[in-house]
């Protein structure tokens, strides 16, 4: 505990990091201060009923994950990172299946900001759907909205838009003058680190009351402390493949001979297939919805479908599990992997250079890939049914934990990185790196 009370006491002696905390905690105060401000005409004492009591509460709960609980409020951020998500998830797939967009991904700086630029008019345009079919549901609960009408669409849809491209911009403010990585994890971690104070304050007041007892509320702790164990467990868990480099000999000089070697996590993709997955099942059944409420002969379409239960849990399941396929195959193309390796000098040790080593790696990323696939499955649908079956005062979302812990391990990482270049000691007792665990 000394050790660790120490080395946090470190992270401000350094000026650098000192700035780059500062600026960090005033772009997400912005951030929450934005969370507070509602849109006009909107009643938001009805709307968190809604929310709250309503199968749409379900529903939208992914967009309540991105938006921190500013959906709930009707805040002006309140659709938060979700188009900018969305957008550079189907912008890395689209790199992949456009030869277009391919050669310009392969451009250096100048094609970066290219597609970049695009995933920002992307994102814009998701922005203007996910708000209207947001609105759209709305105007269906009586006494939500104040005065309903096209004046108010039009008003509320350009507002949660242009919330969502200045959201957008803060996590690109964190990314370019802050830490390292993606500002939008900080803007979503941000958000569900403010939850957490009260969804405890809200259990104890449960036990208090009565409601819960005790022994309820202690499961329910040692099931989060779980959760948060097993995602650091298996985050850090990684398939090490060695790279041995020939020696070659300039003059008097031997270069090579080293060896190296290439991580392949268990979870190379994040939280980016739960996200997509639930994006791809919410904005349907957000539609489903609305039309259900003007033709009442849809409503068994919306039943079956309905989240939580069977049929989309089981849908979530597969996607999740396609999507963690699709995009570990963005984040390691194993053509290229190996070509890399052999223009380099190197190879496998008993692997051919060139396609035998590239059909090695294939192999290996669908054996790493499936465990990992159902490890992100299991943590998005258990702690659905099991709040399906028993009735919890806090919600246990396993992919807020994904998140908030990925966050915050990789923060940590960065952070005991640059203490141990300054000289100082790290937040391990031994003063090493952070490493991942081998598989």
């Amino acid at each position: 505990m000394l050790v660790l009370l120490r080395s946090f006491k470190n992270i401000f002696l350094i000026s650098d990091l000192r700035q780059k905390l500062s600026y960090v905690f005033g772009v997400l105060l912005v951030f929450r201060l934005g969370m507070h401000v509602p849109l006009p005409g909107i009643n938001t004492v009805v709307l968190k009923q809604f929310m709250n009591n309503s199968s749409f509460g379900g529903l939208l709960g992914y967009f309540q994950l991105v938006s921190g609980g500013a959906l709930q409020s009707a805040a002006i951020f309140g659709l938060a990172m979700s188009p900018y998500i969305v957008a550079s998830i189907m912008m890395q797939l689209l790199t992949i299946m456009v030869p277009t967009l391919e050669a310009l991904s392969k451009d250096g700086e100048h094609g970066r900001r290219q597609i970049n630029q695009y995933t920002r008019y992307f994102a814009l345009g998701l922005s203007v759907l996910q708000g209207f079919a947001f609105i759209a549901v709305l105007e269906h609960q009586e006494g939500l909205i104040l005065n309903p009408g096209w004046n108010f669409r039009l008003t509320a849809i350009l507002i949660l838009s242009v919330g969502s491209m200045f959201v957008m911009w803060l996590g690109e403010q964190i990314s370019a003058h802050g830490f390292g990585g993606s500002g939008s994890s900080f803007i979503i971690f941000a958000g569900i680190v403010c939850n957490l104070p009260s969804a405890v304050i809200r259990l104890i007041e449960t036990i208090k009351l009565g409601q819960v007892s005790p022994l309820l509320g202690l499961f329910i702790a040692a099931s989060a402390i779980g959760i948060m164990a097993c995602i650091v467990f298996l985050e850090r868990g990684e398939r090490r493949i060695p790279v041995q480099y020939a020696k070659r000999i300039v003059g008097n000089k031997v270069y090579g001979g080293a060896t190296s070697y290439i991580p392949f996590k268990l979870n190379s993709a994040s939280v980016v297939p739960i996200i997509f997955a639930g994006t791809v099942l919410t904005l349907p059944m957000l539609l489903l919805n609305a039309l259900a409420s003007r033709f009442p002969s849809l409503l068994w379409i919306t039943e079956v479908f309905a989240y939580g239960g069977f049929v989309n849990n089981v849908l979530t399941a597969g996607l999740i599990v396609f999507f963690t396929y699709v995009y570990t195959a963005i984040v390691y193309n194993p053509i290229e992997l190996a070509d890399n390796i052999k223009k380099s000098g190197g190879y496998i040790p008993g692997i051919h250079p060139g396609k035998k080593t590239a059909a090695f790696f294939d192999y290996v990323l669908t054996r790493v890939g499936f465990p990992g696939s159902l490890y992100l499955a299991t943590l998005a649908i258990v702690p659905r049914v099991v709040s399906y079956g028993f009735t919890f005062p806090v919600a246990l979302e396993g992919t807020s934990f994904l998140i908030a812990v990925g966050v915050a391990l990789d923060l940590s990482a960065q952070l005991e990185s640059t203490l141990i270049e300054r000289n100082y000691e790290g937040f391990l007792a031994t003063g090493r790196r952070l490493k991942g665990r081998r598989g």
